[in-house]
C-alpha cells in the first residue's frame, strides 16, 4: 500500500515515497540527457569552462527542486527548452553580478599545443575566432537564439519555447541574428588585401 501524501511546511503536498522515486528517477534521466547540452549552452554563454560547470550545476539544482512542477506543466512536450529557460535566467544573473565586480577576462582559448603548418588549420580557426567575437557583439536575445540553435541544435519550436516567444517571432530574431552576425564579422574583418 502507497504511503499517504504529506503536506510540507508550505502547505503543499509532498509526495509518498513511491512517487519520490519515481521522480527522482525521471528527473536522473534528464539530466543525463541534456547535460552536455545545458553545459554548451552555458560555456557557449558565459565563455570560460569553470563558471559554465558553475552554472549548469546551478541550473540542475534550480530544475531539481522545480522539477515536479516542471512535469506536470509540460502535458508531455520536452523538457529541454525549460532547463535551457532556466540556465538563461541564470547567465542573465552571472552577467549582473559580475557587472558590479570587474574582472579581468581571461581568454580560455590559449595557444594551440601542437603546431599545424596547414594553411586552412589557421584560416578555420581564424575564421571560428571572428565568428565567436562576432556573436559576443550580438544584442542577448539574438546571441542566445544564435547558441541554442548552432551550438546545441535546438529547433525554432525549442527555442520559442525558452525564450519565450512565438515560433514566427523566433524564426525572424534568428535571420536578423544571422544577418547581423555576418554584417559584424564582415565588418571587423576589414578590407582583405
Amino acid at each position: 500500500m502507497a504511503a499517504p501524501n504529506q503536506t510540507g511546511e508550505d502547505g503543499t503536498a509532498r509526495p509518498s515515497r513511491e512517487e519520490k522515486a519515481r521522480l527522482d528517477d525521471d528527473f536522473t534521466q534528464l539530466y543525463r540527457a541534456h547535460l552536455r547540452d545545458v553545459y554548451s549552452y552555458a560555456y557557449y554563454r558565459i565563455g570560460n569552462h569553470h563558471d559554465a560547470e558553475d552554472l549548469t550545476e546551478q541550473t540542475f539544482l534550480q530544475a531539481y527542486r522545480h522539477f515536479e512542477r516542471a512535469q506536470r506543466e509540460s502535458r508531455g512536450r520536452p523538457l529541454r527548452p525549460w532547463l535551457i529557460r532556466i540556465a538563461h535566467n541564470l547567465a542573465a544573473n552571472y552577467y549582473r553580478d559580475r557587472s558590479r565586480r570587474p574582472q579581468m577576462p581571461i581568454d580560455d582559448a590559449g595557444p594551440l599545443t601542437t603546431l599545424h603548418s596547414t594553411e586552412a588549420l589557421v584560416e578555420d580557426r581564424d575564421d571560428l575566432a571572428r565568428i565567436i567575437e562576432g556573436v559576443q557583439e550580438l544584442p542577448d536575445d539574438r546571441r542566445e537564439a544564435l547558441i541554442m540553435r548552432f551550438a546545441l541544435g535546438m529547433d525554432n519550436r525549442e527555442i520559442a519555447r525558452a525564450l519565450g516567444r512565438t515560433d514566427g517571432a523566433t524564426k525572424v530574431l534568428i535571420h536578423r541574428a544571422i544577418r547581423q552576425l555576418e554584417d559584424v564579422v564582415a565588418k571587423n574583418q576589414g578590407p582583405t588585401g
